[in-house]
């Protein structure tokens, strides 16, 4: 590895560890007083203390927090965690955030501009939204937010998008997908951008792992970092070990204005079917996210069915085999 992204890295860990321990939660089990705390415990993964409970109405299980700053620091240590891990963002980046209006992309934009001063190397941010006809409401008041933040924000009314709802109002995510993804690259070389920001959460990354699983064949799902095609624009994911309970309760918290898109709301998806599976499950099994996700960094290719990785003369012993990383208890720690 570069002595440079060895150095970078070492000094994402001083930031983060500098970060004072954080009192999640107090309550009285048995008699007895407990106190949840996060701490960064290594230098590749903090162990993240919080209390959970079981999930009722919404998709997983509701956390509680004592304030605000509790919210803001478990926001912060997580996506500094991910940042730090996988070298999502590097000297002098120019990063693209892309907010679609929700609470994901908004609380990211949020963490972005907190880390951005605290962080130990220097970079920018700028934010863009896309408008392809499917806000349930004027998208302008996230704008204005997003600019009495000091940040440059664009918004970009993407014509093609307009056409395909009206030609074919029925179409898939994955028509629109492609849609937008054109539109990002567009926006982000007119921005100067080198990196491009996504919110997509820890639940996300659960449900496109099982939706690949049962639907496509493959065990995949959305990369920590990646880069486009054409190798222009790094892609990355900061908010992949924070969960969707944390970007609801933070922006609530702090009164930010999110706009909703309507395919958030489309009942029979393959994805709110996933969703509603993944919250069946986690009733009975509480860590179920947790080991879906840990499960992500800790493969071993000699127990499954791909060639590519399998001693055809079977002369390796498990022992051998190297122990992945600390599991990465990201989720909940009761």
């Amino acid at each position: 590895m570069p002595r440079s992204i060895i150095a970078m890295r070492s000094r994402w860990r001083i930031a983060i560890a500098r970060m004072p321990p954080t009192i999640t939660n107090i309550g009285i089990a048995n008699g007895v007083k407990k106190i949840s705390i996060q701490r960064t415990e290594s230098l590749l993964t903090s162990v993240l203390h919080f209390t959970a409970t079981p999930a009722c109405s919404h998709a997983f299980p509701a956390i509680r927090y004592s304030g605000s700053v509790d919210l803001e620091k478990t926001l912060l240590r997580k996506t500094g965690e991910a940042i730090h891990r996988f070298n999502m963002i590097r000297e002098g980046d120019r990063l693209a955030v892309a907010v679609s209006g929700g609470k994901d992309s908004v609380a990211l934009l949020e963490a972005l501009l907190l880390l951005q001063k605290r962080a130990p190397i220097d970079f920018s941010v700028s934010a863009f939204t896309i408008e392809q006809g499917k806000f349930l409401a004027p998208v302008a008041a996230v704008g204005e937010y997003i600019r009495s933040k000091g940040v440059e924000w664009t918004c970009h009314t993407d014509n093609p998008s307009l056409r395909l709802l009206e030609e074919q109002p029925g179409h898939g995510c994955d028509i629109c997908s492609r849609f937008r993804r054109r539109a990002v690259y567009q926006i982000a070389r007119g921005l100067g951008a080198n990196v491009i920001a996504f919110g997509h959460t820890a639940d996300d990354l659960c449900e496109s792992l099982l939706r690949n699983i049962l639907y496509t064949g493959r065990i995949s799902s959305l990369p920590a970092v990646t880069y486009s095609k054409q190798r222009d624009f790094r892609l990355i994911r900061p908010l992949i070990y924070v969960t969707e309970e944390v970007t609801r309760a933070y922006c609530e918290s702090k009164g930010i204005p999110v706009v909703p898109c309507g395919c958030s709301l489309r009942a029979g998806t393959v994805r709110k079917g996933i969703r509603e599976t993944i919250a069946d499950w986690e009733r009975e099994h509480p860590r179920l996210r947790e080991n879906i996700l840990s499960a992500m960094g800790n493969i071993n290719p000699g127990r499954l069915l791909d060639t590519r990785y399998l001693d055809p003369e079977g002369e390796i012993d498990e022992a051998e085999v190297p122990a992945a990383d600390t599991p990465l208890h990201i989720l909940q720690e009761v």
